[in-house]
């Protein structure tokens, strides 16, 4: 479980996100499109767990808070808007990119996404979205090496459409574990 310090005690993040959620049901698809933006957002999506999104959007449909037709578009668009920022920031640095403090940093997880995108190529797009060790740097690699943005486009539509699939089904899946 994942805590915070407020003034003097300890607070779990997810008595937070339950407690806000209570107060703010209306708003939750904030949190939907925002976790799902987050995780694979590059840079903060190497410290994102997507087990927090699916754990949300487990809780927002068996309380019947939102349903998967509302949840899954949102989530659709979070994942696609962050892969795109990756691809686009990519491109923009280009092979500036591994001298950057960030790249040097993270050296280990960029050489594994380095080796994914050898390995398959261009369609690493699609399958970089279904891994969860690769998902954020997969489009900012893809776009330092110089990869068409059409090509991109349609890969990723096509990956956050099958990922938000996946999502629906897991959300399905542990509600009836419930």
């Amino acid at each position: 479980m994942l805590f915070c310090r407020i003034g003097p005690r300890r607070v779990f993040i997810d008595d937070l996100i339950i407690n806000w959620l209570n107060l703010c049901r209306h708003h939750a698809w904030i949190l939907v499109l925002g976790l799902a933006f987050l995780e694979a957002c590059p840079g903060v999506g190497l410290f994102t767990s997507g087990a927090i999104l699916l754990s949300i959007c487990t809780l927002l449909f068996s309380e019947q808070w939102m349903s998967l037709w509302l949840m899954l578009p949102l989530a659709f668009s979070g994942a696609c808007l962050s892969d795109h920022l990756g691809f686009y920031l990519g491109r923009w640095l280009g092979p500036k990119f591994q001298d950057t403090e960030f790249a040097q940093k993270r050296a280990t997880q960029l050489q594994r996404g380095e080796a994914f995108i050898v390995k398959y190529g261009t369609y690493s797009v699609l399958l970089g979205r279904l891994v969860p060790a690769v998902r954020s740097i997969v489009p900012l690699l893809v776009g330092a090496a110089g990869t068409r943005p059409v090509k991109f486009t349609l890969l990723d539509i096509l990956a956050c459409a099958l990922w938000s699939a996946g999502l629906g089904l897991l959300v399905l899946g542990l509600d009836s574990l419930i």
